[in-house]
């Protein structure tokens, strides 16, 4: 990515809305319109080239203008952007490496949608995050998600220390997020979407069922701007988009023994993969890779990834790997000793690519 592209960043939503609403701490990187009232709705998985291929399946989202060249972070997944959303920062500096990555003194890697019960969130990553800083400020701020996520460890890196309201349907969300926005003269409210995302795993963009989600998201998003009061304005956005990942175009490290040599842990997921060394081995591991995969993958050496990462703070750099692996086009790096779970998937996320990275701003106000 290149030139002008990307203009923004995920990590720069939030603090954007904050001081939109008058929050002098934060600066506004997407020009949003002033309002003293805002709500945030993330659709997982919906990019933004998804989201202009399906505009007759999507009219009300398609309708609303949209913050041009605005990218999720690397890797394009769901941990690292919310993340990212939540805190202002990039993933090196709020350390959330992928969806799975590496706990540093060890060989095993921490699931970051499942968690493990032996790792603080609030250690894992200390950041305060953007609601909890507007709150301070006088702004009310509330998160409006599934009541199984309240607990979460994601949800405790990237939203803790507000307001969370448990919502088990879209229409208990629309009644919680209404009420939310309007309980008083500043508020912030941030709402997660789950089913394109879910769908298009298990299904494949532009699947029927794929298609069936957005359709019913579309009418969510129009009914809850129809309900909300004049005055608050409606952001959509998403964590990133998603791409079919053909069985002809994936390849299996079961079968390449020798891409194991010198290799302690394979994290990350099958668009983005983070390979951790032995030491002193990245430079040749890098190699072997490169030569492996070819043009199906860009392949780099952890100290070349401050494009991608931001800079690396040194807590959490053991996180990320030695050398890192970025599928392009349609590929994918599977792993079926350690994850065979992905190759019952179809739709996939976390690389460097527009269709995984371009995402929606959308204003409904």
């Amino acid at each position: 990515m290149s030139g002008s592209w990307p203009r923004a960043m995920i990590h720069e939503v939030l603090t954007s809305v904050g001081a939109a609403v008058g929050d002098s701490s934060f600066e506004d990187a997407l020009g949003l319109p002033a309002a003293k009232r805002y709500v945030v709705l993330v659709v997982d998985g919906l990019g933004l080239q998804q989201l202009r291929a399906h505009a007759d399946i999507a009219p009300f989202l398609a309708s609303l203008p949209n913050i041009e060249d605005v990218a999720s972070g690397v890797p394009s997944t769901t941990s690292v952007s919310l993340t990212s959303l939540g805190t202002g920062l990039r993933a090196g500096q709020h350390g959330m490496a992928g969806y799975t990555c590496r706990i540093p003194g060890t060989n095993r890697f921490l699931n970051t949608l499942a968690w493990d019960k032996s790792i603080d969130p609030v250690v894992w990553q200390p950041h305060r995050p953007v609601l909890s800083k507007l709150q301070d400020a006088g702004v009310v701020t509330t998160v409006v998600n599934d009541p199984n996520f309240e607990n979460s460890g994601l949800t405790r890196c990237g939203w803790r220390g507000v307001r969370f309201a448990g919502v088990a349907s879209s229409w208990q969300r629309l009644a919680e997020v209404c009420d939310a926005a309007t309980a008083a003269d500043r508020t912030v409210v941030y709402a997660y979407e789950s089913k394109v995302d879910h769908t298009g795993h298990g299904h494949g963009v532009d699947s029927t069922n794929w298609r069936e989600a957005l359709r019913e998201v579309d009418q969510d998003v129009a009914e809850l701007r129809a309900n909300l009061p004049a005055d608050v304005a409606l952001l959509i956005t998403a964590d990133h988009g998603m791409v079919d990942v053909p069985v002809e175009d994936r390849f299996d490290l079961a079968d390449h023994a020798r891409l194991r040599d010198d290799v302690v842990l394979v994290a990350g997921e099958a668009r983005f993969r983070h390979i951790h060394t032995a030491s002193g081995a990245e430079k040749s591991v890098a190699a072997r890779w490169r030569k492996k995969l070819g043009e199906r993958a860009e392949v780099r050496r952890r100290e070349d990834t401050e494009e991608w990462f931001g800079q690396l703070d040194p807590q959490v750099r053991a996180r990320f790997g030695d050398v890192v692996v970025a599928a392009l086009g349609d590929f994918g790096v599977f792993d079926s000793a350690t994850m065979a779970v992905e190759l019952q998937l179809r739709g996939f996320h976390g690389s460097i690519t527009e269709a995984e990275r371009r995402i929606p701003v959308l204003l409904a106000f």
